[in-house]
């Protein structure tokens, strides 16, 4: 009952990331209508999800593509009133079938086994899964909807909470006959935080791209005005245009071919410089979190990888370094270019997994904060 448990509220936890409002009560909501149901059935499970959980009639598509994505081996047929709402493609079980057409290790639970294959391929390591499931897993990184960072903005705006607004109080005064009827409030208004994604496509890092670029359209598509895309290897390519597109296969496909360099060396050092030079130096980088992905494998010299990391460390808000071997046990920060350029870095996190991922987001929005003090951040793996 415990792993229902946990993966019902796994569940809930992927629609608050999707930008449903679903909060602790809702979340218990749901699970006291799922006990009254029972979780043998699906069209139960999913109707006591959706009159709980559902708070506006937009959550209705979110929520149906979420429970394909946890619960379902096959579409579930829903009849919904009015105009039918376009799906994404649906998620298959990751359980294997036997020449007999029993799936491995089938549980009498088939709800609670959906939710734990969906909640253990969240933890694996990219390159560890197998091709079924690194399908699923391109599946799953679709439906992200990670939340933008934003930071406060100059301008102040109206609002029921905040400092009075002397302006707008005396306006009200005057057309009181001079009686403070109201105090009207303001408050900042809140802007994009810009986020730069800086990906190494070198040999060393080829079992990972894909993931990595998938996860970079993503957050794209959400803030395609405060988001910007570059691959590192011998040369630096800015891809953002290309992951712009709707559909994630032929955003990659259009990537792919805008990168002439993919599987190929590593020069951190030059690539991090003509990013500077032609990009971060003019002002994409200037007061925004940038996101390196890289094992720090450094072919070139690493002096000047130091030093681009410094420069990168003066224009930026904060800078974290995603090193997909940092989310193995035992693992030491002893490449060249990860020695080289851990000084200037506010963040070390791993970047091996879907887990990790959403992890280095939510740094990403941590960092955004003014009231963040970056250079008391530990450097840790997380």
């Amino acid at each position: 009952m415990s792993e229902t448990v946990t993966g019902l509220v796994g569940f809930a936890r992927a629609l608050r990331h999707s930008g449903m409002a679903v909060g602790p009560n809702r979340v218990q909501s749901f699970l006291s209508a799922v006990e009254q149901v029972g979780v043998e059935e699906r069209e139960g499970v999913y109707w006591a999800g959706r009159l709980t959980l559902c708070s506006e009639p937009d959550d209705v598509a979110r929520y149906d593509a979420a429970f394909e994505t946890w619960f379902s081996a096959e579409p579930m047929q829903v009849e919904q009133p009015g105009k039918p709402v376009s799906r994404p493609a649906k998620i298959a079980a990751l359980t294997a079938e036997t020449s007999d057409g029993e799936g491995e290790g089938e549980s009498d639970d088939p709800l609670a086994a959906a939710a734990s294959d969906a909640e253990v391929l969240r933890n694996r390591d990219v390159t560890e899964l197998s091709a079924a499931e690194r399908d699923h897993l391109r599946r799953m990184l679709a439906v992200l909807r990670p939340e933008p960072p934003t930071r406060p903005a100059l301008r102040r705006e109206p609002g029921k909470r905040g400092a009075l607004s002397p302006r707008a109080t005396l306006r009200a005064m005057l057309r009181s006959g001079g009686e403070p009827v109201r105090l009207p409030r303001q408050h900042r208004s809140r802007r994009a935080r810009r986020v730069v994604l800086l990906i190494d496509v070198s040999g060393s890092m080829s079992p990972y791209s894909d993931a990595l670029l998938r996860f970079a359209h993503v957050v794209v598509r959400r803030a395609p005005a405060s988001t910007e895309v570059f691959t590192l290897g011998t040369r630096m390519t800015r891809v953002t245009r290309q992951l712009r597109q709707r559909d994630p296969e032929s955003a990659l496909q259009a990537a792919s071919r805008a990168v002439p360099d993919f599987s190929g060396g590593t020069r951190l050092g030059d690539t991090l410089r003509v990013f500077l030079d032609r990009w971060g130096q003019r002002g994409v980088a200037r007061g925004s979190v940038v996101v390196l992905f890289s094992d720090g494998w450094e072919r070139g010299d690493t002096t000047d990888l130091a030093e681009q990391m410094r420069r990168l460390r003066r224009l930026a808000r904060g800078v974290i370094w995603a090193n997909p071997h940092a989310g193995h046990d035992g693992y030491q920060p002893v490449q060249s270019g990860i020695v080289a350029a851990l000084p200037h870095v506010d963040r070390m996190v791993a970047g091996h997994s879907l887990r990790s991922l959403e992890d280095i987001w939510s740094w990403v929005r941590r960092l955004s904060q003014p009231g963040e003090q970056l250079p008391g951040v530990p450097v840790g793996f997380a």
